[in-house]
């Protein structure tokens, strides 16, 4: 596996992120289209919410595999606290600051996690802050 890094984390699935959204964004305008040239048939309006039900599809399928993937990290990253400060996460924290912690090896945890509550650090800022990035491979 490539190694990870603030700059190098985001996982990108070509067949799904640029194919699937190319495909149905193809099929969405030729619906279109079809509706001015043709008008309003059975045929055209179904075309066109079969687009509409692709594209939501393909939305919400991102979303909920994202959003159970959020709620594991939460109880992982509360777990590991607990195992290096005798306490659970502290409830200031938002999910999203949890998610970047993630990337912080157990000897950062500790301190960038009272940082992210005093400095209400972003995401982005709490994952910049780690100097031993701790890879995760399985992110959705």
């Amino acid at each position: 596996m490539q190694e990870q890094n603030f700059k190098k984390h985001v996982q990108l699935v070509p067949g799904f992120h640029v194919l699937t959204f190319a495909v149905i964004l193809a099929a969405f305008l030729i619906a279109v289209i079809l509706l001015i040239h043709r008008g309003f048939s059975h045929e055209t309006v179904f075309y066109f919410l079969i687009t509409i039900a692709l594209g939501l599809l393909f939305y919400y399928t991102r979303q909920f595999g994202t959003g159970n993937q959020d709620r594991i990290i939460r109880a992982e990253e509360n777990f590991r606290c607990f195992r290096l400060t005798g306490k659970p996460l502290d409830t200031r924290l938002t999910r999203s600051q949890i998610i970047g912690l993630r990337f912080a090896p157990d000897e950062e945890f500790s301190e960038l996690a009272q940082r992210a509550v005093t400095e209400n650090l972003t995401q982005k800022d709490i994952k910049a802050a780690v100097s031993k990035w701790r890879a995760d491979h399985h992110r959705i």
